[in-house]
């Protein structure tokens, strides 16, 4: 078995990349942030790994690379690495799509009690020295919908089960998944009105495509029960965030959850900042204190498979973007 060469587009000083050492002793590597630092290399490369690289670094490094055979990205969300070179070749893109779901699924539990036992007004009772009693809500029996029903969809649903909770999803493809599966109802796409409506909590955990992308504005917001919760663990994009600022201002629904977001990071005086029934995650709702090391673990895992030309895990669909 020949040895491999990898390129790994990042930062050599990241300290979860200290897990290449668990690669072959043969194989050949080379870390860098500058595509030019790569030389000669650069012909021989057999894989690249893009290590949460700064944007237009993969592309530049997989140009010159013509025998590369495999990228793989450390992030689950791949949108902003689809350059036009990559989606035309017949070179595989893996992700690290399901190593975070966890984390992600019990930041959502998390945000439903939140919300539900008012955890908020709690806090300021207890800061304020103040006896305050108050009725809070009960989640048995409330229905959580999930917009995207991948491996984050799928983790949150079971823990929400487990609250007694009714589970809906929303998929691209409902046919792929049982009516079943997990207790869920599944809805298809042409029927998102209804499932909206029914949605006491509104989880989304969509990739964003062309398909996704605006996918909640005004006319679904306002549809939605006054006194539903959107949570965004997905992209930002994927909800309008003009119509979600008035949504919440207006009290078109009762709150939002919020991990990511147009832009990042958020700008200083932005109303997400202001508005009282917003919970905001600076991106970090899956960022335990291993989760890069997680990536990485994964990513060695598939490097093993493709060493021993072994189907790769988490190849993306770079027509639809996940």
């Amino acid at each position: 078995m020949n040895p491999l060469t990898l390129l790994v587009a990042g930062n050599p000083a990241e300290r979860a990349l200290s897990l290449l050492e668990r690669l072959p002793a043969d194989t050949r590597i080379a870390v860098s942030e500058n595509p030019t630092a790569f030389g000669k290399l650069a012909g021989e490369a057999d894989a690249i790994l893009d290590a949460w690289s700064a944007p237009g670094v993969l592309e530049a490094v997989f140009a010159m690379c013509p025998r590369v055979r495999w990228v793989h990205s450390l992030t689950a969300g791949v949108e902003n690495i689809l350059f036009p070179a990559l989606v035309a070749s017949s070179v595989p893109l893996t992700n690290s799509r399901g190593v975070f779901s966890r984390s992600l699924a019990e930041f959502v539990v998390a945000a439903i009690l939140y919300f539900a036992k008012d955890f908020r007004r709690m806090i300021r009772s207890q800061e304020a020295r103040v006896w305050d009693r108050f009725d809070v809500e009960e989640v048995y029996g409330r229905t959580l919908a999930i917009l995207g029903f991948g491996e984050i969809g799928r983790h949150t649903a079971r823990l929400a089960s487990a609250l007694g909770m009714r589970v809906t999803a929303l998929r691209r493809h409902p046919e792929r998944v049982s009516n079943t599966e997990d207790d869920v109802r599944i809805y298809p796409p042409a029927s998102l009105l209804e499932f909206l409506a029914g949605a006491d909590y509104l989880v989304i955990s969509a990739p964003l495509t062309t398909e996704t992308r605006g996918m909640i504005g005004e006319t679904e917001l306002r549809l939605m029960k006054p006194a539903a919760v959107l949570i965004n663990i997905g992209r930002g994009p994927v909800v309008r965030e003009e119509a979600l600022i008035r949504a919440l201002e207006q009290h078109w629904i009762r709150g939002a959850a919020l991990d990511v977001f147009d832009c990042e990071p958020l700008p200083e005086g932005h109303p997400f900042y202001k508005l009282e029934n917003v919970l905001l995650s600076a991106h970090c709702a899956d960022h335990t204190v291993d989760w890069k090391e997680l990536a990485m673990q994964f990513f060695i895992t598939n490097f093993e498979r493709f060493q021993r030309s072994e189907p790769l895990a988490n190849v993306v669909d770079k027509q639809l973007g996940y």
